[in-house]
């Protein structure tokens, strides 16, 4: 059996979530459903998740989570429109009050001329009846395995803050 360390910040996460009654989703691209698992380590998130997509693939980031088709033609898939995209795609497609969106290049190569390293997060909900969204770039270095984790993290940090802030 395999026991799983759960940080302290996402324990925190989601123990506000649940307190303040409100869900979570995910579209995740480079982190392919990490952000989700990790959330859903702490017992009795289920009060506090609602799902998420898993689009790593390009078309699947217009298909399952709405990104505009001309946004990923013209700028690509690692873009902070597309997570911002991602991020309400989620929480529209799953019936969340806030959702993470996840976009990147882990690495070892580049794509569509963007370094690796390269993360791109956004969060999305409503506060007060007003939509809010808010992103950030992250630059991480190190292999794919820190790049992942790094934009685990900076997600959990990015919802937490969104949370403290509405």
């Amino acid at each position: 059996m395999t026991t799983v360390r759960v940080s302290p910040a996402v324990s925190e996460l989601v123990a506000e979530l649940i307190r303040l009654r409100r869900t979570v989703a995910t579209a995740e691209s480079l982190t392919a459903g990490l952000v989700c698992a990790t959330l859903t380590e702490v017992p009795g998130a289920s009060a506090a998740v609602r799902g998420g997509l898993i689009v790593y693939a390009t078309e699947l980031k217009h298909t399952l989570a709405g990104v505009d088709a001309d946004l990923l033609a013209e700028h690509g898939a690692v873009h902070p429109e597309v997570a911002a995209q991602l991020a309400e795609g989620a929480r529209l497609r799953c019936g969340a009050d806030w959702g993470l969106g996840l976009t990147g290049v882990a690495g070892p190569d580049p794509q569509d001329g963007v370094e690796p390293g390269t993360v791109h997060l956004a969060v999305a909900g409503e506060v007060e009846g007003e939509t809010v969204r808010t992103g950030r770039t992250l630059r991480v270095s190190g292999a794919r395995e820190a790049v992942r984790a790094a934009a685990v993290a900076g997600a959990v940090d990015l919802l937490r803050e969104q949370l403290t802030a509405s």
